[in-house]
């Protein structure tokens, strides 16, 4: 067997992997700079490599480059303790077998040299730019690993993806980074939010229009599938698709042709199509409210984003990132955030995921009264428990059940019930800045189950946002 080679200039990784290989009885040997090996592989050639990205001299992907020049189908497993999106990226273009971020057990470090040892020809090649533009997706937890894994393995790929995750996880930003990592990423990136476009419009908006088509379409118009001719169209919160377009939509990923409203001529676009719900679409297809297949021809390749709850150990990461985004555009010191602050942060249970946390950290870049983010700093929210706000709420809602009874009250459950829904909506709604879709999915309800409530407990009436 030939020996697996281990690059790294960090002396403990060294030492672990010379203690472990050797506890496996596996032929190994151990360089600390990508100079050293690649002097070597002037001699011989390793059955596997494990190599750090990151190091003085040769970087661990310029070393791969030279040795996937020589050797193709050779795998690389590469380390890196750079927990970005980037990283894994652009390992995967340069042809590695694996992406392993620090710190890492190092039984599953031993899984995948394994692997990497009996499934050499399943080495995957790809190329393209690593640039990283635009902003940042950052995580070391498992499940964002998989999904840097994901963007990194479709990097030469056209297929079409669904991107499936709460709201405030990321879905936009997953859709460009497919994008900007393809071979259409010189192309156009054009983005709708189909729950944010009126019905009567949005076939408009997708397939663009005739002069005269309408009432005040005095002149032809491009849709948005033209608009990504040769690119990709993202497609955000396709749940919520009205069932008529739908089925036109389906047509066009089908025969790849449309036709304007009020059009004639079909007209034929190139495109990649991205979609992405926070919504449970197998659901909506047993509840007939979307087509089936649509679904299967949307649900080629499934990229599932977790939510922040289910991530915590990456709280820190993005903390750190977002009050350094926040500083750099106020022109202003980078906060930073004591350990005690730390803890409360990553106990918040994030409704709103990454984006929640990422105005968060704006707010304290501006109303931190500090340089360092102690816990009495921290907004109201964060300041207290979820057990005590429900302990106090409970005892609130005992006192007034006492009161109206004492006052020979009868029949209080519903008008009880009642302001309990008002004061639920009235929060969400906040909360997600009147999107209803974005506020019903918060409470657990459908969209026409929280229209209808509105409308019963006068909430219409009462100059509440309004935004569908």
């Amino acid at each position: 067997m030939k020996p697996i080679w281990i690059i790294d200039d960090d002396r403990s990784i060294r030492w672990v992997f010379d203690k472990a290989l050797k506890r496996e009885n596996l032929p190994h040997r151990i360089f600390d700079s990508a100079e050293d090996a690649l002097r070597a592989l002037e001699r011989e050639t390793p059955g596997a490599v494990l190599t750090d990205i990151r190091m003085d001299g040769i970087s661990g992907l310029e070393f791969m480059d030279t040795l996937k020049a020589r050797h193709a189908k050779l795998p690389v497993i590469v380390m890196t303790a750079y927990a970005d999106l980037d990283s894994a990226v652009s390992a995967f273009q340069g042809g590695a077998f694996e992406y392993l971020p620090k710190p890492f057990d190092v039984n599953h470090a031993l899984e995948l040299i394994h692997r990497a040892l009996d499934e050499t020809a399943r080495e995957e090649e790809a190329g393209g730019d690593a640039a990283l533009t635009g902003q940042a997706m950052l995580g070391q937890a498992p499940a964002m690993q998989d999904v840097f894994r994901a963007i990194g393995r479709l990097a030469q790929s056209h297929a079409t993806v669904l991107i499936t995750g709460e709201t405030g996880t990321g879905k936009e930003l997953v859709a460009r980074a497919l994008h900007r990592h393809s071979p259409r990423r010189d192309k156009p990136f054009i983005a709708l939010n189909t729950a944010a476009i009126p019905k009567d419009l949005l076939e408009s908006e997708l397939f663009g229009h005739e002069r005269g088509a309408f009432t005040g379409a005095t002149g032809s118009r491009r849709g948005r599938f033209e608009q990504a001719d040769g690119g990709t169209l993202f497609l955000d919160e396709i749940g919520d698709m009205p069932p008529d377009l739908q089925t036109r939509l389906l047509r066009v990923l089908a025969d790849g042709e449309f036709y304007r409203v009020g059009g004639h001529q079909p007209v034929r676009a190139n495109v990649r199509v991205i979609a992405a719900t926070h919504q449970n679409l197998e659901d909506r297809v047993k509840q007939g409210l979307f087509r089936e297949d649509l679904f299967h021809r949307l649900n080629v390749i499934r990229i599932k984003l977790p939510p922040l709850r289910e991530r915590r150990e990456d709280i820190p990461l993005l903390v750190r990132h977002f009050l350094q985004k926040s500083a750099q555009e106020l022109g202003v010191e980078m906060k930073q955030v004591s350990d005690e602050a730390m803890k409360q942060l990553m106990a918040l249970p994030y409704p709103g995921n990454v984006r929640q946390l990422e105005n968060l950290c704006h707010w304290l870049t501006v109303m931190g009264p500090g340089q360092v983010i102690e816990p009495k700093d921290l907004p109201p929210e964060a300041l207290e428990s979820p057990q005590h706000a429900a302990l106090d709420w409970a005892e609130a809602l005992a006192r007034t059940a006492q009161a109206r009874l004492a006052r020979g009250e009868a029949g209080i459950i519903a008008d009880l019930a009642a302001e309990f829904e008002r004061t639920l909506i009235r929060t969400a709604l906040d909360q997600t800045g009147g999107r209803r879709i974005e506020a019903a999915h918060l409470l657990g309800l459908g969209r026409n189950t929280l229209t209808r409530k509105i409308q019963e407990l006068g909430l219409e009436n009462g100059g509440e946002p309004h935004k569908d």
